[in-house]
Parts: C-alpha cells; structure tokens; sequence
C-alpha cells in the first residue's frame, strides 16, 4: 500500500461528518495519523471506528473552532503528545445559515463567519507559531477548503458566501506572508518558511450541509472526490504549492461561472 502520509499527524476540522469524514479516511489511508476534530463527540466517534476499521490510525478531540482558549489548547496538547510529527492542519469545519438581506439574522450571520473564516484562521495562527520552529528540511502543510461561494454570489446566501470570500483573502495574505519570511542565506540564495498554506475551492458535494439547497445528487461531488485532491496537495513535492485548485463536478450547471 502507498503510504506518502506515514508519520505525519494530521488535524482534520469538521471531521464527524461530510468532507471532513471523507478526508480523514483519504489521509490515513495514506498513512497519516489523523485526529478527527468536531462539536459532534458521536460524529467524531462514528469517523474514527471508519479510520481503524479499515485499517488507519487516529484519535478524537473535542473541538469548537470558534472559541479561542479551545483553538489553543489542542493545538497545545497535540504538540505535547506528537511532538513535531504533527505537520498537518485541515481547516474543513463549515457552516451555512440561509438569509436574505431582509430577514437576515445577526446571530446567525455572526456564527456562520465565526465558524468559516475567523475560527479556521486563528487555528492556523495556533498552528503556524508553533510549525515555525521546525528544522531545514522539514515543511509543514495548512490545507483551507474554501468555496466556490467565495467567488460567486447567490440569494439568500449573504453570510455563506461572505465567510467564504473573507476566507480566500485571508489565505491569500498568509500565503503573501509567508512568502516574505523567507530566509535570504549568503549565498544569495533563499530558503522557505517551513510551512505552505494550500486552498481547496469545490462546487457542491453531495454533504449533510447541502440538504437544505435540494440540489440533485448528480449535479454535485461525492466528498472523497474533494478528500483526495486534498491528499495531493498535502503530497507535493516541497518546492512548490497551489495557491487555489477549484475543483468542480462535471456536471455543475453553471461553471465556468
């Protein structure tokens, strides 16, 4: 069995259900250690029993990716527990509270972008002080999954598809910002901070979220088809990265859009 993940742990967000379930499996069948991050202990359980049923290896944390002592202190404990083996952060977790502009509810607006842009950027700050110290030669990798609501717009639709847009311009200034941490040596020559910030863009997925749009299930993605390309971002070769890969069905009625 191909293994190109073995030794790596991996923090999957979002893990108890949909793309995250989907991309923990894809990411211990490739031999990382995943832990299965959620609000949903039973989900997280249910993803977990998958993982070593066919074979993997992963544990479960509890895990609100809106409240900041919690983003803290898993980041903390997994460090504590793995050491530098953990080199891999997810950021899955996602939320939709339909509204229009004229019945739009400020508690939902305000738990949509908790959740889909500020909580998975100050996880990645977590991650990223601490994945800063790794030794040359090492790369850590931050995978975000985005959206294709993040360049597009839809009805009803407000606080989704602006969590979505603030969250592809946060990972394009942390991948700016990384960029200029780069070491310049004696030589002249350059040496990369030691962690790459990737973004996963997918159309719809066929995911417990999208139930309530009624979209016909061959009109969307099964969520491994997104858990995978994951996969192969987190197994490039170090010199280089993908900014954003928009991945969408073959079907999607109105790509390019």
């Amino acid at each position: 069995m191909d293994t190109p993940l073995k030794g790596r742990v991996a923090l999957v967000t979002g893990g108890a259900s949909g793309l995250g379930r989907a991309t923990a499996l894809s990411l211990a069948e490739a031999g990382a250690h995943v832990v299965v991050a959620d609000i949903d202990a039973a989900g997280s359980e249910e993803t977990l029993g998958q993982v070593t049923s066919a074979g993997g290896s992963g544990e479960v944390v509890a895990l609100d990716v809106t409240d900041d002592a919690a983003r803290r202190t898993v980041v903390e404990q997994l460090f504590d527990r793995h050491g530098d083996a953990f080199d891999v952060l997810v950021n899955v977790a996602g939320i939709d509270r339909p509204g229009y502009i004229t019945d739009i509810d400020l508690a939902d607006y305000q738990k949509v972008m908790a959740v889909n842009c500020e909580g998975p950027v100050f996880l990645t700050s977590e991650f990223m002080k601490r994945v800063q110290h790794l030794p040359e030669g090492r790369t850590a990798d931050v995978v975000h999954v985005v959206s294709l609501s993040a360049i597009t717009s839809g009805s009803g639709a407000i606080a989704y598809n602006g969590s979505k847009a603030g969250f592809l311009n946060a990972t394009r200034c942390i991948q700016r910002e990384l960029r200029e941490k780069a070491v310049r040596l004696e030589d002249g020559s350059e040496r990369p901070f030691p962690c790459r910030v990737q973004s996963v863009i997918p159309a719809a997925m066929d995911t417990p979220m999208m139930e309530q749009w009624g979209i016909p299930g061959h009109l969307m993605m099964p969520p491994s088809a997104v858990a995978d390309a994951i996969r192969t971002l987190l197994t490039l070769q170090p010199a280089a990265f993908v900014p954003e890969m928009q991945i969408v069905p073959r079907l999607e009625p109105n790509f390019p859009r």
